[in-house]
């Protein structure tokens, strides 16, 4: 499986994932116009990458916003992992938020809730 890369602009994060380390990276703004077609790309690596995963994936967010469409792609490709996490695979997320961001606090929170992956809230 290739390394996915895709560089972030004023309206799209920047996606790092790297299946040989089974660390995938999210960070920035998410405010496309078309949030499926964005995350697209990182939800057909998610779906590859689930057929053979490390034995752990960890998984860096680091959003400052995010609109209530790439919410939703983000739910998604969580819920992509929830097989693996129940077979007892290590899927960890980093939830990286500023420490003064209740609102990102509580996506983070909303997040591991409906998908019971573990979440570790990491303020800065």
């Amino acid at each position: 499986m290739e390394i996915l890369k895709i560089e972030g602009t004023l309206t799209t994060p920047t996606v790092n994932a790297d299946f040989d380390k089974g660390v995938i990276e999210i960070s920035g703004r998410s405010n496309p116009e078309n949030s499926i077609e964005f995350f697209k790309p990182l939800m057909e690596w998610a779906e590859e990458y689930i057929k053979n995963p490390r034995e752990k994936t960890t998984i860096h967010i680091n959003m400052e916003h995010f609109n209530s469409s790439s919410s939703k792609c983000l739910l998604g490709f969580f819920k992509i992992f929830e097989p693996s996490h129940r077979a007892k695979k290590e899927i960890l997320v980093y939830w990286h938020y500023e420490d003064d961001d209740d609102e990102m606090l509580e996506a983070g929170e909303t997040y591991q809730v409906l998908t019971g992956l573990p979440f570790n809230m990491i303020p800065y």
